[in-house]
């Protein structure tokens, strides 16, 4: 017999479905990155901004829509990704399914004080240690240390817009 809690994180078994991240950040006055954080709605966890891939835009220009939508910002976001995650959605049914994010950095000019999600999430900005500290996928750990580590490639890396 199965255990109560099982049909609640039921796992849809099919192939990882595909989103787009953008990595917003800023230098610091030694020139080191910090990164943007958002909540997400449901569980308040912090993420980086994420979401489905958009019919009829690139993949870049996709997350840096969410990077609006999500946090409000707009900036200078890369033609190609530093890398990528994967992590377990859940979907309102209460299973999940696995997803894998590409990530795009991006360097931000403006946070707008208004945005279309401001009244459901927060945002904060972390050194990049600190970020990684804060998010709970361990391949997104890894991508927000080794981006901090390249601090002096961060600089230059976002120019193609």
């Amino acid at each position: 017999m199965p255990e109560p809690w099982e049909g609640k994180l039921k796992k849809k078994r099919r192939s990882p479905r595909n989103q787009v991240a953008a990595l917003p950040f800023r230098l610091d006055a030694d020139g080191r990155p910090e990164i943007l954080l958002v909540t997400s709605r449901e569980t308040k966890r912090w993420i980086i901004p994420k979401g489905w891939r958009m019919r009829g835009r690139k993949d870049h220009r996709a997350a840096e829509q969410e990077a609006y939508e999500e946090a409000g910002l707009t900036g200078r976001i890369a033609k190609k990704p530093v890398g990528h995650y994967r992590y377990d959605k859940r979907l309102s049914d209460g299973s999940t399914v696995a997803c894998s994010v590409e990530v795009f950095p991006m360097r931000v000019r403006q946070e707008r004080k208004r945005w279309p999600e401001r009244a459901e999430r927060d945002r904060r900005w972390y050194a990049a240690d600190e970020a990684a500290s804060l998010v709970n996928e361990s391949d997104l750990q890894q991508l927000l240390r080794t981006f901090g580590a390249g601090s002096r490639d961060v600089a230059k890396a976002p120019r193609e817009t």
